[in-house]
Formats: structure tokens, C-alpha cells, sequence
């Protein structure tokens, strides 16, 4: 039933230009720079900078020249529409603009401590391993899976779907787990962890045998959910053993780390430059929204590869060998065609989707207040610029906007609706606000337990589920009441 489920989905496949457009919108301003420039590299039909101004083309008008049948090595008309090259208006019309664009980014790069040296550290491990390239594929696509934290918080059939329709890369779950265990080898060990379970056995399998490290190796896969619990009467039953052999080979687990991805924030980890993708300023009380100019470059079709174009047509000598050059130069041009194309695609997108959550969110932008913020889930957004939920998303995760108030991720402004006893939607990020308030007045000697934050929220006037308040509680990485306890 899977495999039927899978190749249903996989009937409806992308272009190679769709699935290429999607990563251009998904890449940050410094890393679509970087793509930029490795496209340049690759194809001499696409130059940089504003083209030098030339007559009108000369020949726009003039039709394919059909010379003699009877040549045999020539290029039928049909093959090529010489014409369709030969333009000279390909310098793009979407020059930086003063309302769209940022005149200053380059002063306005913000220190900020980004993930990507800690994905970039597990990828440049990766090299050490000996794979073709279609393990190499999935196993970075795994890396970019992993949050901050060093965790995969995704199921294998979901990352089979998404490479399938993000990436363009057609694999199965069986692969998927081999490069699974790849990635679980990579330091600090325990990343790429399912769960925190996953994440503390496979930091302990890592360490010297010992008699301690072995039970703490049965305690975490066979009695997790009574070590958690503390239930420690219950282990010294289940394996026999004395006070002291369980207290080592429960401080054997103490010494792990629970977050691997964390150990990254420290001072061992690097602080690079998060050059925001967009900026907003206050101007007359108004917003205004500018998209960083680094991310509208202009590029413009090749004039030698136009003008080789000319040549071939001018030719009455059509060899096969000319027949190879011009099909490699009509390659190159389409190329360069579309990706400056593409680039105006990905420029709009990013303006209209931050312009409609900056007018969505206006009164937080406009005073900085958190309780401000609206609730709002991608389709809200989606509906406004009529494009897909998956585009939004590709936007609000990989996207940072200068405020006022701060340089901030743009997944951070959108949440869900809850009602308050008024009845009236309230964002969630306004009751984890005040949850996360509640717990940090709270008496550590006895701290509230989830049913007592529960009714301390209702009689607020936000009536939350006590389970809700687990999920936000675990959002906010703030742990059980009985781990939050002082002496």
C-alpha cells in the first residue's frame, strides 16, 4: 500500500525548471550569491553587469534563410529559430529600484549566530566517507534535515516524499536508513537522533564498554520511560544490582548530552554574518519594505554568443560540425535565458510574500510589541499572493528581515489561533509568553506541574488543555516540573 502511495504521488513530477526555481527561492541572500556565481562559471552565455548599448537588432525581423535542400550537413529550419538569439534586449528590466530595493546592505550585514557552520562542519565530515553520488545526495539532504539542536524530527517515509518533490531525488526508505546510520556516525555523537531515546543510546554504543555503560545501555533501551520518570526502586528491582552500580551507571548517562546540536552555541562554535534578506524601516509612521539589493543582480545574455549565432546564420557553409557548435551555443543561451528569468521569478516572490506578512503583521512591526503579533499559518499568507503553501514556507525558513526591533527569522512571526475566554483569536506565541512568564515566577522548590499551569492560564483568560500546555512547554525547551525542581 506504501509503494502504491508513493508512485501515485511521484506521478506528478516537477520540471527541472520548477524543481530549480524552488531552490533559488529557497536560498538566503549569501548562499543564492554563492549559486550565482557558480552558474556564472558554468555558463559564458550569462555575463554580469549592464550590457553595452548597441543599434536596434538588425536582425529581429529577418526570417530563418532556407538555403538549398540538397545540402545535406545543414540544420533544418525547423531545429533552430536562429532569430529567437539574436535579440539584444536581454538586459533584464528589473534594475534595483529605490522602493524595492536596499541601497546600504553592505552596511547592514548583522553579527548573528547562524547553524550553518554546524551543518557545514557535519558535510565537510561527510567527505571522509566513501560514497557514489546519489548516497552523497541523500545523505547532505539528511544534514539539512537536522535542526539545531542535532535532531531529524522527521519520520523516513515524509524526507522520501520531500527529495522526491523538492530535490528532485527518487529514492526509497531502505536507502534513506542507510545513510541514516552514515549521518549517526558523524561527532558530536548522538546527531541525527529520531528522538531522545535514539540520541542517548547512540552516544553510549559510542563510548568504551563498561560494566556501568552497558547497564545504562539496557536501562535507556529497555526501561527509558522508568528511568525518565525517576522511578529508580523500579530499576534496582528489574536488574538486581546495588544502590552504587545504579547511581554509575545512571551518571554514565548524566555525562551524555541530550541536545548534540546545542554544543554548537558555544564558544567553540563560529559567528558568521546573517546578511538579512529583506529590511523594513518606520518612514512617516509608514512601513517600508526593501528586498536586499544583493539578491537583484544584473545579468544579461552573452553578445559574442549572439553574435556567434549571427555567424552560423550568415553561413551558407552548414557542416555537421557547425550543426554541433550551434546546438551548444543554443544551450548555453537558453540557459542563461532562463536563469536570468528565474532570478526575476525568485526576486518577486520574495518581495510580495514578505510585503504581505510585513501588512499582516503591521501592528507589531509598527511598535515592536510580541503580543501584537496575529495569528497566522502559510495558507493566510498563500491566499494573499495566490501562491503555493510549500513557496511560503520555502520564504518564512530560510529568510531573515531586518526590523527595529532586531534582525529576526521570518518562520518566527507565523502561529496558530487559539480563543480566549472572550472568544476572540489570540496567537499562541502570545500564550507561550505568558506560559514561559508563569514558570519563571514560579517556586522552584515546588514548581507547577502541568495541570496547575493549566488552570493558572484559564484564570488569565486563555483556556488551554493541559496537554496543549505540555506541547508549548516542550516548544519553549523548558522540561517537567519535577526537572525544574530546586534544592
Amino acid at each position: 500500500m506504501l509503494k502504491q502511495f508513493l508512485n501515485l504521488k511521484l506521478s506528478q513530477k516537477l520540471s527541472p525548471q520548477q524543481i530549480q526555481l524552488m531552490k533559488l527561492i529557497q536560498l538566503p541572500t549569501q548562499a543564492f550569491e554563492q549559486r550565482l556565481l557558480e552558474e556564472m562559471n558554468e555558463n559564458p552565455a550569462l555575463e554580469a553587469g549592464k550590457e553595452e548599448e548597441y543599434e536596434a537588432d538588425e536582425f529581429a525581423n529577418e526570417e530563418y534563410d532556407d538555403y538549398d535542400d540538397a545540402e545535406s550537413d545543414r540544420i533544418e529550419a525547423d531545429d533552430i529559430n536562429i532569430d529567437e538569439y539574436l535579440s539584444d534586449d536581454d538586459t533584464p528590466d528589473y534594475k534595483t529600484q529605490a522602493n524595492n530595493y536596499s541601497d546600504d546592505d553592505q552596511e547592514r550585514e548583522t553579527p548573528f549566530a547562524s547553524p550553518v557552520s554546524f551543518h557545514q562542519d557535519l558535510i565537510n565530515q561527510l567527505n571522509t566517507f566513501i560514497l557514489n553520488d546519489e548516497e552523497r545526495e541523500i545523505a547532505e539532504f539528511l544534514v539539512g534535515s537536522i535542526d539545531d539542536m542535532g535532531y531529524i524530527r522527521r519520520s523516513i517515509p515524509d524526507i522520501v516524499d520531500d527529495m522526491a518533490f523538492t530535490q528532485g531525488i527518487y529514492t526509497d526508505e531502505e536507502m534513506v536508513e542507510k545513510m541514516l546510520n552514515v549521518i549517526h556516525e558523524l561527532e558530536p555523537s548522538g546527531v541525527g537522533a529520531r528522538d531522545l531515546q535514539e540520541c542517548l543510546l547512540l552516544q553510549l554504543k559510542h563510548r568504551t564498554p563498561t560494566e556501568y555503560v552497558e547497564l545504562a545501555i539496557d536501562i535507556i533501551e529497555n526501561q527509558f520511560d522508568a528511568f525518565t520518570k525517576k522511578h529508580y526502586d523500579k530499576l534496582l528491582q528489574k536488574y538486581n544490582v546495588s544502590n552504587e552500580q545504579l547511581k554509575k551507571a545512571v551518571h554514565e548517562i548524566e555525562k551524555l548530552n541530550p541536545k548534540p546540536g546545542g554544543a554548537f552555541t558555544g564558544n567553540n562554535k563560529v559567528t558568521e554574518n546573517v546578511v538579512p534578506d529583506f529590511a523594513i524601516r518606520i518612514v512617516d509612521g509608514e512601513l517600508e519594505l526593501t528586498l536586499n539589493g544583493r539578491n537583484a543582480p544584473s545579468l544579461h545574455v552573452s553578445k559574442d554568443y549572439q553574435e556567434m549565432m549571427q555567424t552560423y546564420k550568415d553561413s551558407r557553409d552548414k557542416s555537421t560540425a557547425q550543426k554541433d557548435a550551434v546546438q551548444f551555443i543554443k544551450q548555453k543561451l537558453d540557459s542563461a535565458k532562463w536563469f536570468i528569468d528565474a532570478i526575476r521569478q525568485r526576486q518577486e516572490t520574495l518581495f510580495v510574500t514578505m510585503n504581505a506578512i510585513m501588512h499582516y503583521q503591521e501592528e507589531y512591526f509598527l511598535d515592536g510589541d510580541e503580543t501584537k503579533l496575529k495569528p497566522m499559518i502559510l495558507k493566510d499568507i498563500a491566499d494573499m499572493v495566490g501562491l503555493d503553501i510549500s513557496t511560503i514556507s520555502r520564504v518564512a525558513n530560510s529568510k531573515y528581515v531586518e526590523t527595529p526591533y532586531g534582525t529576526k527569522l521570518i518562520k518566527e512571526f507565523f502561529s496558530e489561533a487559539m480563543k480566549n475566554d472572550q472568544g476572540e483569536d489570540v496567537s499562541t506565541l502570545e500564550i507561550k509568553k505568558i506560559l514561559q512568564n508563569t514558570i519563571e515566577e514560579e517556586d522552584k522548590r515546588k514548581p507547577l506541574p502541568d495541570d496547575q499551569l493549566a488552570e493558572i492560564l484559564k484564570e488569565k483568560g486563555y483556556p488551554i488543555a493541559r496537554r496543549t500546555i505540555a506541547k508549548y512547554r516542550e516548544q519553549l525547551d523548558i522540561p517537567v516540573a519535577r526537572m525544574r525542581k530546586k534544592m
